[in-house]
């Protein structure tokens, strides 16, 4: 029986939204928390909350046409503004403008085969009690968790989910904010659905945020990234990625065998800026002329050949690398010119290639291998060499750095029977 939850590991690629009503003031998601506005304030704001230009089925297709396997988006972030109809709260977009954006993406998501994942706040600077006041008095706290677990269970019961995205954990732990019940509840529910560790618990997966550090021991993980540096919309926020800062997060992904979940924040109008909607496209076309070193197949094992052992420096200094199967990918960020070097291979190379580009020779004398390259990059970004392996590639570089590319007996890969099953972290 195939385990439901083994889509994760081998996602790779997602897409993170960031929008709600800090979206009109372009000043990046905490502007009430940062800027003190009053709750009066800023639900008075909620009347200019009309985004005509939300368009869950272009976003998805922009998701599609990136490469990305699913989406993740912001139902209710801290400012506690649902982004959803709610039984419980009318400070949400079906109040203020009449549309239900969360089942607008969900419903576009599902359309085009993509996973959804629903990120939530657990906690909310609207409503009252508070946090704060449910720090201070016994109970306060016993309204404010209750609140707070009705909203989670009501997300649940509106929507389908492949993933529950928690946030806003402080001030509590697992046992403050009652999350192994919360958790309980929601999985009666989605029997499937997979937790993120933001209610204090391990969760199914690990989230590092603004790096792509797979966790260790090895466990199902997704580093959370914004394609500048703002989560929800800014503008003064110009500093885009490049496409190759995009790529060596999804190698670091593919070596890792995590996943990257790549933010966008729309405008006020709820529109992509051009800037980010090039940035996608351009990404989705490098991976699908390259895509064979990133995505996984079936049990394939993918690592990064520079973390492994003591010395963390580049393994080669071309580019990192990926391992699929018995394949060697070369991601070459700089062009070696017309020889490709490569040194300590304890293994045989069958064959060599460039992903989608011209036929390459290439001659092996014990260790060491030389491949025979073109005078300039064929890929405008960045070309992989494939080198197809008699077994796993194994690798051994002097000054005592072994480069296994298969997990060590007491190192722990989390097998995939055991990825998301309640209880398994």
């Amino acid at each position: 029986m195939t385990n439901p939850a083994a889509w994760f590991p081998e996602a790779r690629y997602g897409l993170f939204i960031h929008f709600g009503l800090y979206s009109l003031l372009g000043r990046g998601e905490w502007s009430m928390n940062r800027e003190e506005w009053t709750t009066t304030d800023y639900r008075l704001l909620a009347k200019t909350f009309n985004p005509t230009a939300f368009d869950a089925e272009a976003l998805c297709d922009l998701a599609v046409a990136a490469g990305m396997r699913y989406v993740v988006f912001t139902t209710m972030h801290h400012d506690g503004f649902r982004l959803y109809k709610s039984g419980i709260s009318n400070f949400s977009s079906v109040t203020a403008c009449g549309r239900d954006l969360t089942a607008e993406v969900v419903a576009a998501a599902q359309k085009r085969g993509l996973r959804i994942g629903l990120y939530h706040s657990l906690n909310n600077w609207m409503d009252t009690p508070d946090s704060v006041a449910a720090l201070e008095d016994p109970k306060a706290y016993a309204e404010f968790i209750a609140a707070t677990h009705a909203r989670c269970l009501e997300l649940a019961q509106l929507y389908p989910m492949d993933t529950f995205w928690f946030d806003g954990w402080w001030p509590f732990d697992a046992e403050g904010w009652q999350a192994q019940a919360l958790v309980d509840k929601i999985r009666a529910i989605h029997p499937n659905v997979l937790f993120n560790p933001r209610a204090g618990l391990p969760g199914d997966f690990a989230t590092p945020e603004g790096h792509m550090g797979a966790p260790q021991p090895w466990r199902p993980w997704e580093g959370c990234i914004s394609v500048n540096d703002s989560w929800g919309h800014h503008v003064g926020d110009h500093n885009w990625k490049t496409p190759g800062q995009v790529i060596d997060l999804l190698v670091a992904a593919a070596a890792g065998r995590g996943n990257l979940l790549l933010n966008v924040s729309p405008r006020p109008d709820g529109s992509l800026d051009p800037k980010a909607i090039a940035l996608l496209q351009t990404v989705g076309a490098w991976l699908k002329r390259n895509g064979e070193a990133i995505y996984p197949s079936s049990h394939v094992w993918s690592m990064d050949l520079r973390e492994r052992g003591e010395h963390r420096g580049d393994w080669n200094s071309h580019g990192p690398c990926t391992v699929t199967g018995n394949a060697l990918n070369v991601v070459l960020k700089r062009w070696p010119g017309r020889e490709l070097i490569l040194g300590g291979f304890e293994c045989s190379v069958r064959s060599a290639r460039i992903l989608n580009g011209p036929a390459v020779t290439f001659s092996q004398k014990g260790t060491r291998v030389v491949i025979n390259l073109p005078d300039t990059s064929p890929d405008p970004i960045c070309s992989v060499v494939r080198l197809e392996c008699d077994r796993v590639p194994v690798l051994y570089q002097s000054g005592g750095l072994r480069v296994p590319t298969v997990p060590h007996p007491h190192y722990d890969p989390c097998p995939s029977e055991l990825i998301g099953a309640p209880g398994s972290h």
